[in-house]
């Protein structure tokens, strides 16, 4: 047993946890979760907890079914929604077939196997993401349309809103499960709020984002309001996004860095942004898996639609930020197309193999976009070589399906089902009648 494991074992004690829930996610990113009682985490971390995985989407065929769920000792956290005492903890775990060897089903080890090949050409992965959701009344309008819980704005301070005090019970539950927020403000749209996570390594993060997503849903349930990541819940307001800055590192040195170069963006980082424009499009299925997901993209209110990169440019699909120019380690970029919705561990795990891409095969990096994307004209967007992400989920799997880059990141067996799924969800979704379609067309024809 090591360090952690004891660590983790001692606090249980010490503490009076009584259960201990062990977490992994799904393929699509839904949290799952089991509870155990203390005296059987010695044999979880030895051994795994077994489970039948044919019962979760994605995960094992019927013939294949039995899978182990292993506890990560270094995600050990007490859950403060679950009162004091008796306590509940939670842990993220690695999933595993019975033969010890991992699970190519599970979206934490996908991350992982991206993590390694980036290892093994000497870089690290950094994160931080600035996470929006909407804040919404229980009760819905009379047309079923849903409520934001204010009208208020950008950045507007609202005086004894509901939005401020959730925002800091959220924080302080987040920072007590040692994750640090950095900021936190009132988004565009009435009821959206965005809360941004401090830098952390791509696994770290992606296990920070499947707590908040937990996190915010209990808190909003304490304030009597519902919490939403829906990418675009309205149609007249910006959709939320999860914008995510990204950096490699070769251990201490930042690989983004070059002094004196434009924008600071090392041969490296621009390299990097080439092979995310390069691939942009083929793993837009994973970045933003939901049909909504693209009403957002290509609903305006500066969601990024076309393969482009600027500096100050809010419209593109990468943004150089220049916050802090005298440090070098501060250099990185920012991706504007997730969502929220994503699974994590998926989306980190393509846009760490789309950028390496790019840098392993020396891709050039296309001159910048210094206009708004939106405001061109479709022949204006074709004679710039400016090509669009796909417009739909439809569309999205079309591309990733003949994608041997991303086949490769997810894995014979997560790329097969995620398609499967998700031309399911297309299917569906096309065969729906919208209340558009009744508003506009049931009486008048």
């Amino acid at each position: 047993m090591n360090r952690q494991e004891e660590f983790v074992l001692r606090s249980i004690e010490e503490r009076d946890i009584r259960f201990v829930r062990l977490w992994f996610t799904d393929v699509l990113g839904t949290l799952k979760s089991v509870a155990v009682a203390p005296a059987e985490l010695e044999g979880a971390f030895a051994e795994g907890i077994g489970f039948d995985g044919s019962a979760i989407e994605g995960f094992a065929r019927v013939y294949e079914a039995d899978m182990l769920a292993v506890p990560d000792p270094a995600t050990f956290q007490v859950l403060p929604w679950r009162g004091d005492s008796p306590g509940t903890a939670r842990m993220f775990c690695d999933l595993q077939r019975p033969d010890g060897s991992p699970s190519f089903a599970d979206p934490r080890h996908v991350l992982q196997r991206a993590l390694s090949r980036a290892a093994d050409l000497g870089f690290s992965f950094y994160t931080h993401p600035e996470i929006e959701f909407f804040l919404l009344q229980h009760e819905r309008a009379s047309d079923g349309r849903p409520v934001p819980i204010d009208d208020a704005g950008y950045f507007d301070h609202v005086p004894h809103g509901t939005g401020h005090d959730f925002r800091r019970a959220a924080i302080t539950m987040l920072e007590s499960m040692g994750i640090s927020v950095e900021f936190s403000h009132h988004e565009g749209a009435p009821g959206q709020n965005e809360i941004d996570l401090r830098y952390a390594d791509a696994l770290s993060t992606a296990d920070n984002i499947m707590t908040f997503r937990t996190v915010i849903k209990e808190v909003a349930l304490t304030q009597g309001v519902f919490a939403t990541f829906m990418p675009k819940p309205f149609a007249e307001y910006p959709g939320s996004g999860m914008h995510t800055h990204l950096s490699l590192f070769e251990g201490d040195t930042n690989a983004f860095y070059e002094a004196g170069a434009p924008y600071q963006l090392s041969r490296v980082g621009r390299q990097f942004i080439a092979g995310l424009l390069v691939h942009g499009a083929e793993i837009a299925a994973v970045t933003n898996q939901w049909v909504n997901s693209y009403k957002r993209l290509w609903g305006g209110g500066e969601a990024p639609a076309y393969l482009t990169w600027g500096h100050n440019n809010r419209s593109a699909l990468v943004r150089v930020p220049m916050h802090k120019p005298s440090k070098g380690q501060s250099t990185r970029i920012e991706v504007r197309s997730l969502d929220a919705a994503c699974n994590p561990y998926l989306a980190y795990a393509v846009l760490l193999g789309a950028g390496l891409k790019g840098v392993t095969e020396g891709y050039e990096l296309p001159p910048e976009s210094e206009d708004d994307v939106w405001s061109l004209t479709d022949a204006e967007r074709r004679a710039m070589g400016i090509a669009p992400l796909p417009s739909s989920l439809g569309r999205a799997l079309e591309v990733m399906e003949r994608s041997e880059l991303v086949a490769d990141i997810l894995g014979e067996h997560v790329f097969e089902f995620f398609l499967r799924n998700k031309r399911q969800e297309w299917a569906d979704y096309r065969r729906d009648i919208s209340r558009f379609e009744l508003d506009r067309y049931l009486t008048r024809l």
